[in-house]
């Protein structure tokens, strides 16, 4: 029984802790426009890319001025 007056101010610190997080999304506007952040998934991206897929993008003739030249290793002792 002794065990109530921990659970209770503690469950009344939880319930304003969430309230409070829930004021402040209200606040901040999260639920603003639901339906358009489900459906912005599948838009096609048209934005700028990024490094890695610039370097995918990169034609095979390109791809020489990246990579260091090879030198050719003689057999040990020539």
């Amino acid at each position: 029984m002794d065990i109530l007056y921990l659970l209770i101010p503690l469950s009344a610190v939880l319930v304003l802790i969430i309230l409070g997080v829930f004021g402040w999304a209200l606040h901040r506007g999260q639920f603003e426009d639901l339906e358009h952040e489900g459906e912005r998934i599948l838009q096609d991206d048209d934005g700028p890319v990024d490094s890695h897929q610039a370097l995918l993008q990169i034609k095979p003739e390109q791809s020489s001025n990246l990579l260091p030249e090879r030198r050719e290793e003689k057999p040990y002792g020539s």
